[in-house]
């Protein structure tokens, strides 16, 4: 198969160059004309982008398909944030690996900023098979064309498998960028993913219409596969300071063009935000607990346990409690050891962020509730008087353990 520029149709719009996802297609100065180089892997992408219908193909444009042997490899860009690796790479490590190992391919892992190289060895022991370190000033801070353009160079020259995100403020503005530069599919905001033992393909399960169903995507023409993941849902691994791993110096180039802004001071605002995602306890409270003075209980009851305060969508909607203890679909994934949930009703937009906690308590007054669905163990009452009683009896408990 074969794809190339008839040059007498051609009239050098370039629009070509701009569409093909592996920088494919050069542009003779001379004769003003695009011209395909031997990095075309024929996608199909310059095709649909000529509207002078100057570049062919020896097969027909719906019979294109890419040759996806080349592309080999699972990996994740490791997010840094104030010197440190964000929990949710590490996270995606270890999914990585599991997806890696049901591939019979490597785990990759992208770092780029300034002195980042020092993360090297703590991302081998972490999952890595091959580290890539992009090491510029310029990288220093976040910018999304210079971090975009710099992936999606390594991306079209290394050719990975599947390139993993962690749903946070930065993968959710860079993933997009990087599969609108390149051509690709995105799944975002993913809460499982798994590979299809037939046709090895990434399936990528979020939820969708509104969290009422969980859809699962494949991306089977393209690659590499893209999915962005919401934190807390992956569990990583321990740290194996045993394993091996190779750390790979990428050279940076970064043109004027790609650094549109320049950073004068980075301001951090004092503010206490909850950290759902590293709790090990979570008590939650949704429309049952009636009102913000009912989230006084569920504070001590967390206190007592050493554990985080959350709330469903509807205590956040009605001023409740603030948004940064949200669960669910549109507020945090948590996956702690302990999930307590106070007068929450169980509908699957809430599911959807806390089903993967190891042990569920739920406390409702509607024995129907669709929480119990998932609860490990259920409590029918009224949690006005359930959680103090539970508060009290850990007390007690505590009281005892300290006497021995």
């Amino acid at each position: 198969m074969k794809v190339w520029v008839v040059e007498e149709t051609c009239i050098g719009c370039k629009k070509c160059i701009k569409s093909c996802p592996y920088a494919a297609i050069d542009f003779d100065d001379a004769k003003k004309k695009a011209k395909i180089n031997d990095k075309c892997v024929t996608c199909g992408a310059c095709l649909e982008s000529c509207a002078k219908e100057a570049i062919k193909s020896d097969v027909p444009k719906d019979q294109v398909k890419i040759d996806l042997s080349g592309f080999k490899d699972v990996w994740v860009f490791i997010e840094t944030r104030s010197d440190a690796i964000h929990p949710c790479s590490l996270q995606l490590l270890g999914c990585a690996t599991c997806l890696a190992k049901d591939l019979g391919q490597h785990v990759g892992a992208v770092v780029l900023g300034h002195n980042v190289k020092q993360f090297g060895k703590m991302l081998v022991e972490r999952g890595a098979d091959k580290v890539y370190v992009c090491e510029s000033p310029e990288l220093k801070n976040y910018q999304t064309n210079a971090y975009a353009n710099t992936i999606a160079k390594l991306m079209g020259e290394r050719k990975p498998n599947i390139i993993l995100f962690g749903a946070t403020h930065t993968g959710r503005d860079l993933a997009p960028r990087i599969a609108r530069r390149m051509s690709l599919g995105l799944t975002a905001d993913c809460t499982e993913l798994t590979i299809d033992a037939t046709d090895k393909l990434l399936l990528q399960t979020r939820p969708a219409f509104g969290g009422n169903i969980m859809a699962t995507i494949a991306c089977p023409n393209t690659r590499p596969q893209m999915a962005t993941v919401r934190p807390g849902i992956m569990k990583e691994l321990d740290a194996d300071p045993k394993r091996k791993g190779e750390i790979i110096d990428v050279p940076v180039h970064l043109d004027k063009k790609d650094v549109l802004s320049t950073i004068l001071e980075v301001v951090k605002e004092c503010k206490a935000v909850a950290k759902l995602e590293e709790a090990q306890i979570i008590v939650s409270g949704g429309r049952g607990v009636g009102g913000a003075d009912g989230f006084q209980a569920l504070r001590k009851l967390a206190a007592e346990l050493g554990g985080e305060v959350g709330g469903s969508r509807v205590a956040v909607e009605k001023g409740w409690i603030t948004q940064d203890h949200q669960v669910g679909q549109t507020g945090k994934t948590v996956r702690p050891e302990v999930y307590i949930a106070c007068g929450i009703s169980g509908s699957i937009q809430h599911r959807a962020g806390m089903q993967n906690s190891k042990i569920i308590v739920a406390i409702n007054k509607d024995p129907d509730a669709t929480i119990f669905k998932v609860a490990d163990y259920g409590i029918v009452g009224d949690l006005h008087e359930i959680v103090p009683l539970m508060t009290t009896a850990i007390k007690k408990l505590k009281a005892h353990e300290q006497k021995k």
